[in-house]
């Protein structure tokens, strides 16, 4: 089976949680994928409601709940641990739409607002580091 490619970047939705375009940088280095998230609260012990910057250098914001199915401890690229809160939402990226898993946690310095992370990708695309947007510009 040959599988469709992706570019190092992409244009991603994420539609159960009002998030209707946000960057992702693709990568294999990470297993699970993550979201700049901030104001993280706890309405109650197996939900989480949080606030996203979707774009970069946008003060908008987007109000967000999801059922927290787990908290784990994820090491970033330098090193560093942090306990994060772990949800599921459904992803569109391209034609095809899925759900995958999303670790929640502050991405202010970083250039990108989501990671997208392996187990999102596994079995579905091949990656191409030299292409960006394969799956088309932002709308």
């Amino acid at each position: 089976m040959v599988l469709p490619a992706l570019g190092w970047r992409e244009w991603v939705s994420l539609p159960g949680l009002g998030i209707r375009q946000i960057k992702a940088k693709v990568d294999t280095g990470a297993r699970t994928s993550a979201i700049h998230a901030v104001r993280i609260e706890r309405p109650s012990p197996k939900r989480v409601r949080f606030a996203v910057r979707p774009l970069q250098k946008s003060t908008e914001e987007i109000w967000c709940e999801a059922e927290l199915i787990d908290e784990r401890w994820v090491s970033d690229s330098g090193g560093h641990r942090e306990l994060r809160p772990v949800i599921h939402t459904p992803l569109i990226l391209g034609p095809h739409r899925w759900q995958i898993e999303v670790t929640l946690t502050a991405r202010d310095n970083m250039l990108f607002r989501m990671l997208l992370g392996r187990t999102a990708l596994e079995d579905r695309y091949v990656v191409d580091p030299a292409a960006s947007f394969l799956m088309g510009k932002r709308k």
